[in-house]
């Protein structure tokens, strides 16, 4: 479905010169190298996720994939065609949906928008009907699609936004940030959405957020890139096997202790009588839970990995000290 082989891309930027006429007749430009020989190939009805901190080059890798920039070099092929020529067939399979970017009509109700796409994608009147109907129905948002938008909230309008972007079925989807500035329960909505969608449409999904607990809840497959470098590309649970150095120990108190003798067994990251948690090496959890045993009181205690988010910073940090070495 997807196909990246080396690709690259560098900005160039005028660098300003010391007058007009040294801009107009001898331009100087900088370069910013982008994305830096990346390959990766993803298959029919995966979703991915993509992740890295800001300027990693995730958004510049979803631009190329939906055919808006041209690499430097490399080969991207999607569905056996290359994005940038834009071809009818390529343009009718994607799907580029972007966080907070607006596609609808600011004064008329969504619905309008959705008869516009339709026209433009040349879908059938009674595919499109039936499309709305079952987008709308996993939305639960069918009163929705009449109001104008401009009087929708910002997760009503994001629903909108998914309507229009999926009117045509298409087989892939870029989302870029979806949940960005949503409420906690908006984000679970969109990301029950996706799932649901991905599911009943043998999509092909590749995912960015800055939202972990999206890509942990989507993604089973992680694609992170840093300064456009691809870091890592596999199983989101291997990631963890992999990077994951500490455990977070919970204890559950059965009275109140003084802190020196929880200290006893090791410095507590937080405690709020009557749970107590510790941050630990996993080679030591063993000698930890004997010492928790042999000096606390306790109704429970669990263990647990440490959040995807620690474990990608401990993924950055090995990489950088590669790099530095």
């Amino acid at each position: 479905m997807i196909k990246v082989k080396n690709l690259s891309k560098i900005y160039k930027s005028p660098v300003k010169g010391k007058n007009f006429y040294s801009d107009l007749f001898n331009r100087q430009y900088k370069e910013t190298l982008a994305l830096d020989n990346i390959s990766f190939t993803i298959g029919e009805n995966e979703i991915v996720g993509l992740i890295g901190p800001n300027g990693a080059g995730k958004t510049t890798t979803l631009k190329i994939l939906s055919g808006i920039l041209y690499p430097t070099s490399g080969v991207c092929q999607i569905l056996g065609m290359v994005p940038f020529e834009k071809k009818h067939g390529f343009l009718k399979q994607i799907s580029f949906i972007m966080g907070q970017r607006n596609q609808l009509i600011w004064d008329l109700p969504a619905i309008e928008t959705f008869h516009l796409n339709q026209h433009i994608y040349d879908i059938p009147i009674a595919d499109f009907k039936q499309t709305v109907d079952n987008l709308t129905k996993l939305l639960d948002c069918q009163d929705l699609i009449v109001k104008p938008v401009k009087t929708l909230s910002l997760g009503e309008r994001m629903k909108m936004e998914l309507i229009a972007g999926l009117i045509h079925r298409p087989k892939i989807i870029f989302f870029d940030e979806p949940t960005i500035g949503l409420d906690i329960f908006s984000q679970e909505v969109i990301r029950d959405f996706v799932k649901k969608y991905q599911t009943e449409n043998n999509a092909t999904i590749i995912l960015t957020s800055h939202y972990m607990e999206d890509v942990k809840r989507l993604a089973k497959r992680l694609l992170v890139i840093n300064k456009g470098k691809m870091l890592y590309d596999g199983d989101q649970n291997e990631i963890v096997k992999k990077y994951s150095l500490e455990k977070y120990v919970t204890v559950t108190l059965e009275r109140k202790i003084d802190e020196k003798i929880l200290a006893l067994v090791a410095k507590p990251i937080t405690y709020h009588f009557p749970r107590v948690v510790y941050k630990i090496d996993k080679s030591n959890i063993s000698q930890t839970v004997k010492l928790i045993s042999e000096k606390l009181k306790f109704s429970d205690l669990t263990i647990e990995e440490e959040p995807i988010e620690e474990v990608i910073k401990s993924l950055f940090q090995s990489k950088n000290k590669n790099i530095d070495n």
